[in-house]
């Protein structure tokens, strides 16, 4: 029985790759994320803020946004308490590759090309695998265009991809109003992969203080529909490998994803909380199942729930939500 899969054209022994989180602050804690099983690892954040963190311009970013996306800066430890400069993020990513053999994925999260495809090409020296590019943008202005925001996602890729040769993938906001053709649009312009979705944490109002509070929920199951959907309706239509990153926690989680058309699933909520031996369980669990269905390997199931290849493919549009409507009963 085989769990290998190809992801960005990246051979891993399995499809549980630990997403963007403090799981990787460490070599040490990279090292036991291979040792549980992980088939690779995406880099925690260097985020925009910290590439130009004396600029007025990131100054405000800092005090208005930095609760609002899912490597919130407030759930890591204090930043005096590991070192996140960049030079210190691609000694990490060196060291790191020295320590391990599972492939290690650079990420980047801000909001515009500036330093990115200068720390794109950086990490690439350092030895990183592939990139993820994880773009933060709430646009707020009235006047500005759908086809402007899709233009912002875009040129960042654009500007990466002329400075390095390796893989890049880029995580997707859900919000999108046409997530078919960014998708495709993304993929035309070089992104060797797309990573479902990214996952924005929402302020909530405190009513006692009467302030505006970060309210940091973790991922559960149920959020895995949305990117579970997604990826079935693109599989087949983009050449591109998909990954899911949201609401990936148990065994029956990755094997869903997977059927789909996922050739990843992103792990961290799940480790965050029951820690990282959960790995080694959930591929156990993945082993039985597959022995139990006969399934010879997990390429064999990569696409076959998909929209293109399910008995129903109407399930995942419309038909669905009215079949739903229909079937629902209230209670007397």
């Amino acid at each position: 029985m085989s769990l290998t899969t190809n992801y960005l054209g990246l051979p891993l022994k399995n499809p549980i790759v630990v997403s963007s989180s403090p799981l990787s602050h460490s070599v040490d804690s990279i090292r036991r994320l291979e040792d549980a099983g992980a088939a690779a690892v995406v880099m925690y954040s260097l985020f925009e803020e910290q590439i130009t963190l004396n600029s007025f311009y990131v100054d405000n970013y800092l005090t208005t946004g930095t609760d609002s996306y899912a490597e919130s800066l407030t759930y890591f430890p204090e930043m005096d308490s590991y070192n996140v400069s960049p030079d210190e993020y691609m000694n990490l990513i060196s060291r790191a590759k020295e320590a391990v053999d599972i492939p290690i994925i650079g990420s980047l999260n801000g909001i515009s090309a500036g330093g990115w495809i200068d720390y794109a090409a950086l990490m690439q020296e350092a030895g990183a695998d592939a990139i993820e590019l994880n773009v933060y943008y709430i646009p707020t202005n009235c006047d500005l265009k759908g086809s402007e925001v899709e233009n912002i996602y875009l040129e960042i890729l654009r500007g990466v991809k002329r400075s390095v040769s390796l893989p890049v993938s880029i995580k997707l906001s859900p919000y999108f109003s046409s997530t078919a053709n960014i998708a495709k649009l993304l993929v035309n312009e070089g992104a060797s992969g797309l990573v479902l979705f990214n996952r924005f944490y929402q302020p909530d109002i405190d009513l006692e203080t009467l302030t505006v509070e970060p309210r940091l929920v973790l991922s559960n199951s149920s959020e895995l529909r949305l990117p579970l959907r997604w990826v079935a309706i693109l599989y087949g239509r983009i050449l591109a490998d998909l990954a899911i990153t949201t609401g990936i926690h148990t065994s029956q989680d990755v094997l869903k994803s997977l059927m789909a058309g996922a050739k990843a699933t992103m792990m961290a909520s799940e480790l965050l909380v029951n820690g990282i031996r959960r790995i080694s369980m959930i591929l156990d669990e993945m082993r039985s199942w597959m022995e139990e269905h006969e399934y010879e390997s997990v390429a064999q199931m990569i696409g076959s729930m998909s929209q293109q290849h399910c008995a129903e493919p109407a399930a995942f549009e419309r038909a669905n939500y009215m079949k739903m409507l229909a079937s629902y009963r209230p209670i007397n």
